[in-house]
């Protein structure tokens, strides 16, 4: 299979890595670019898997105003004040926030939300499922259960700025640790909107 310079340039300015890491990914893809994206993602995720246990203490506090309507801030923390000086490191924490005002999860991961809402949600669901066989009735369960996670945890939400809508928000973070080359922790937020009850 014959990779041309072209392809694996634009892969490169897709991913931001290596050129020989994007000509290996091409030539195992065969040529296809979205597979390549993809075997350069799971290569990241292993990446990004060794770098999770290293302390991420430094970062930003990024701040995003929607029309005077919407008003969101967000902690994203780094290994150094090295990189979180960065234009990348800073431009992704503003994307995040600015994902956080247009989307309005309610927590950071599924870890967040308490078990009580989760068998909460799953007796709906089963309510909703009538009389089938419980192995059916689980897999739907399932199914519902990552549409609600999808919707209410910020990493497992779709990125607004995607267009193709596939990239999650924890994609967004896996690339940004195999570029940058640090953990990235997406710690805490909070999000304002004007005339909304104050609990």
């Amino acid at each position: 299979m014959n990779i041309t310079a072209g392809e694996i340039k634009e892969l490169r300015e897709q991913t931001g890595v290596g050129m020989m890491d994007c000509k290996k990914a091409l030539t195992e893809a065969s040529g296809d670019l979205d597979k390549a994206l993809d075997i350069l993602r799971e290569k990241g995720l292993a990446k990004a898997a060794k770098k999770a246990s290293r302390e991420a203490s430094e970062g930003l506090i990024g701040s995003y105003i929607h029309m005077g309507k919407i008003g969101v801030l967000v902690e994203i923390n780094c290994e150094t004040d090295f990189v979180a000086k960065t234009d990348e490191y800073k431009d992704f924490v503003k994307d995040v926030a600015m994902h956080i005002a247009a989307s309005n999860p309610s927590c950071v991961r599924r870890e967040d939300i308490s078990s009580d809402i989760i068998e909460r949600e799953k007796a709906i669901y089963a309510s909703q499922v009538g009389n089938k066989p419980p192995e059916v009735v689980e897999k739907i369960l399932e199914g519902k259960l990552e549409k609600f996670y999808s919707e209410t945890c910020l990493v497992d939400q779709v990125f607004v700025k995607d267009p193709e809508g596939k990239q999650k928000i924890r994609d967004l973070v896996i690339d940004k640790i195999t570029k940058l080359g640090e953990n990235i922790v997406i710690k805490r937020f909070v999000r304002y909107q004007l005339g909304e009850k104050i609990s």
